[in-house]
């Protein structure tokens, strides 16, 4: 005879056997449990059973603690034999992730290798969105990746300051020229940078206190005072005077591809491969080309009219001063995009101040570093990329680009007409001691 069970939790073990499948087998399950197989025997099954009074607790995804466990719906939910609803799946964070959308994230927070990249065209007139280009201008990108033109510009200065210096090994014997005036550059002779291409007003035009039939040093020659005295005409060379009167007006040009030494060189490239080469990437190659032409050839033209007539003038340093006016565009225009602003143009001062400095080195003219900064600020605000904000910034953008491009034109053909046409220590006797410092081999800035 089996004894009747007087447990409570015995009276109920039928009951439980018919849902043991619907408690989960996790969180919910008991301590310690003697629930049999079902396939055991029947005398098995009515054997006494003990159960805790407790369960584990219980949290759910939302942090919810039930110290209890989970309630039976939850319990039959869990169970992987139980039919579950159509939402089954969303009541939890974690499984949500599987049925999720893409996540859809905003332009201005993409990371830039998610992005559609814009190309040259695009980057130049600003065709793309505004906040992928304020993100651009803050990382420093511009038009197009590689400096190209600073690189070729390099290349063939490099090339004509060895020709420089081949010229003056063979008519003095040594590169650089000690006699019969040193040259502090590490360079060749003034009547070598003549020869070759320097600027100079009597091989350009008829200067009065200068002569035609004025005799200068030959390129040999290494007295002083001088020994070996040649033509005006012998030592402007290029083919001389067809019609007797000086006219080598590509004088304008050709300087930028000269420098005074090898000291010269290594200052301008060192600009022209960092400071120039960063307004080419802003600007794109054909804009930068327009501008560092612009600006080296009005330098120029402004030092033919007020430099000294009788001293030569070479170097790129009106074309770079003409792309370091860029940057106080790029500063001004964009100053709340700038990092540091105000340290950033503390530093610009002092660069220009040194670079104005530089100027009054012999065979360095400061009226080309002047003269480039002036026309290299209108080119800049005419054809740099600038970025507008709100409609009142593009309009006074546009206003001011109206206003440069033709001005700088004016300022060409005044200045050009001046040289010819005029006297320009006339008109302003004093400008000479902006690129001179009275001395006696300059003859106090007189010639």
């Amino acid at each position: 005879m089996s004894a009747t069970p007087t447990n409570k939790y015995a009276l109920d073990h039928d009951h439980d056997h018919d849902h043991e499948h619907d408690v989960s087998e996790s969180d919910s399950k008991p301590l310690l449990s003697n629930v049999r197989n079902p396939a055991q025997s029947s005398d098995a099954n009515l054997a006494p059973t003990y159960e805790p009074e407790y369960r584990y607790s219980y949290t759910d995804e939302h942090f919810n603690y039930y110290p209890s466990g989970p309630s039976q719906s939850q319990a039959k939910l869990d169970d992987p034999f139980t039919p579950k609803p159509e939402d089954y799946a969303r009541q939890s964070q974690y499984e949500q992730l599987d049925y999720a959308e893409p996540l859809a994230v905003p332009m201005s927070k993409s990371p830039p290798m998610m992005r559609k990249q814009p190309n040259m065209f695009q980057r130049y007139f600003g065709l793309y969105p505004l906040e992928q280009r304020i993100e651009d201008k803050k990382r420093g990108v511009g038009v197009q990746t590689h400096p190209i033109a600073c690189y070729v510009l390099s290349a063939a200065m490099l090339g004509v300051l060895i020709y420089e210096l081949v010229t003056n090994s063979k008519a003095q014997g040594s590169p650089f020229s000690f006699k019969p005036v040193v040259n502090p550059m590490l360079g060749p002779s003034s009547s070598a940078l003549i020869q070759l291409g320097a600027r100079f007003p009597p091989c350009m035009k008829n200067v009065p206190d200068f002569p035609i039939t004025t005799a200068v040093p030959c390129l040999n020659n290494t007295d002083n005072p001088a020994t070996r005295l040649c033509s005006l005409e012998d030592i402007c060379g290029f083919g001389g005077f067809h019609d007797k009167t000086p006219d080598q007006w590509f004088r304008f040009i050709t300087p930028i591809f000269l420098h005074a030494g090898l000291i010269h060189f290594l200052l301008n490239m060192m600009a022209q491969l960092t400071a120039s080469a960063q307004v080419e990437r802003e600007m794109g190659t054909l804009s930068f080309l327009v501008l560092y032409a612009a600006a080296g050839i009005f330098g120029n033209v402004l030092g033919g009219n007020f430099s000294l007539v009788g001293s030569p003038s070479v170097g790129a340093s009106g074309a770079i001063f003409g792309t370091i006016a860029v940057a106080w565009v790029d500063l001004f225009a964009h100053w709340r995009y700038t990092y540091r602003p105000g340290r950033k143009l503390a530093f610009m001062i002092v660069e220009l101040i040194i670079g104005i400095a530089i100027g009054f080195i012999p065979y360095v003219d400061n009226f080309a570093h002047l003269g480039g900064l002036a026309i290299g600020l209108l080119v800049a605000m005419a054809l740099y990329p600038i970025i507008s904000p709100s409609n009142r910034h593009r309009i006074i953008v546009i206003a001011l680009r109206l206003i440069a491009a033709p001005l700088a034109v004016v300022m060409f053909v005044v200045l050009i007409r001046n040289f010819y046409k005029a006297d320009p220590s006339a008109a302003c006797s004093w400008c000479r001691y902006l690129s001179c410092i009275p001395a006696s081999y300059n003859n106090h800035c007189k010639g």
